[in-house]
């Protein structure tokens, strides 16, 4: 569940300007020809905002921010999505879209392969998709928008956690779903950090997964700290997950004595960055995310890309994005909040 704002930036706004200029073949599927980037951008174009589940707080910004720039452009965008983090209800939502015509679709996918057949589908149709903070297979998806680098992501993860125990000791990750995608990745990439020889006095005991959902995230923090009584620290790199196990640590003898960091927006973890609970956090701002997808989405629909490597286009205050390797555009480099600037920003 997260590129990221550079440090400068003030939050809603954020207005700054990242580019990507990574090279390679997109991963997208057939497309009916070259990209014109002069091309008139389509005016009330039929947009669905698909997050991985609706009434999350992270979602909410991100679809703010969509809308924002969904508006700017003279678009219509509508959100709709399951109440839980479910790749099969995600299916239902994309078969709707495509029922309805609508032209692209912006989706944080629960799973990259479940929900692939009904994406195919959908293109077929002439839906154009794009992902956004969790990516699907990228034969069944145009352009994946990544919040930041994997690899950016997952080591500044390691880092803060190394950091806050001293480089000593026994850790958990408590994940979103066990199929999420980009947790999945970002996971793996930590397990390649904690073999390196800077981080050998660190031992990773379990992966827990509360299926971005509070009150079974707050039970598995309860259950990773009852099960291994000399664990120094938790990794969460999900706001729904870091939230509850902050506030479990909170209300516990284990406040001050175990660590936590993981991704999470400043609103919620304002709190617990301010009283000690928790001495830092990263993420980037969703509301860029979700503008940025938006951007993408109607450069695709109105035939100024394609979602090949190397095409261009722009994206508003945030500047002229490039089509990367495999279809990928990524927002920036993550951020990291502590209870020095978490006042500086307002998400």
């Amino acid at each position: 569940m997260i590129a990221i704002v550079a440090a400068a930036l003030l939050l809603a706004g954020c207005g700054g300007t990242t580019k990507n200029n990574s090279g390679g073949d997109s991963g997208a599927g057939p497309t009916s020809g070259a990209a014109d980037p002069n091309a008139p951008t389509a005016k009330d174009l039929k947009i669905t905002f698909l997050p991985k589940q609706v009434n999350n707080p992270y979602f909410t910004v991100a679809q703010g921010g969509a809308e924002k720039a969904a508006a700017a452009l003279g678009e219509q965008l509508k959100a709709t999505g399951p109440s839980s983090a479910d790749a099969s209800s995600q299916v239902t939502y994309i078969n709707t879209a495509a029922q309805q015509g609508q032209n692209a679709l912006l989706l944080a996918a629960n799973d990259s392969n479940a929900v692939a057949p009904a994406l195919k589908a959908a293109r077929k149709q002439g839906m154009k998709v794009v992902t956004f903070d969790s990516d699907a297979a990228p034969d069944a998806r145009d352009v994946f928008i990544n919040q930041a680098s994997s690899q950016e992501i997952a080591a500044g993860q390691v880092k803060l956690i190394s950091d806050a125990i001293g480089g000593a000791g026994e850790i958990a990750i408590l994940s979103a779903t066990a199929n999420a995608t980009n947790q999945n990745a970002w996971i793996a990439i930590m397990k390649q950090e904690l073999a390196k020889p800077a981080y050998a006095k660190i031992t990773l005991d379990e992966i827990a997964y509360g299926n971005d959902d509070d009150q079974t995230s707050f039970q598995k923090t309860q259950g990773l700290l009852q099960a291994h009584p000399d664990l120094k620290g938790i990794i969460s790199p999900t706001t729904v997950g870091v939230a509850a196990a902050a506030r479990y640590l909170d209300s516990s003898s284990y406040k001050g004595k175990v660590a936590l960091t993981g991704l999470g927006t400043p609103n919620q973890m304002r709190k617990f960055l301010q009283d000690g609970t928790v001495g830092s956090i990263a993420l980037w701002d969703p509301a860029q995310l979700g503008a940025l997808a938006t951007y993408a989405a109607v450069a695709l629909a109105s035939g100024q890309i394609t979602g090949k490597q190397g095409e261009k286009f722009k994206a508003g205050e945030l500047g002229e994005y490039t089509v990367g390797a495999n279809g990928e555009v990524v927002l920036g480099p993550p951020l990291t909040f502590t209870k020095d600037n978490v006042d500086k920003y307002n998400f």
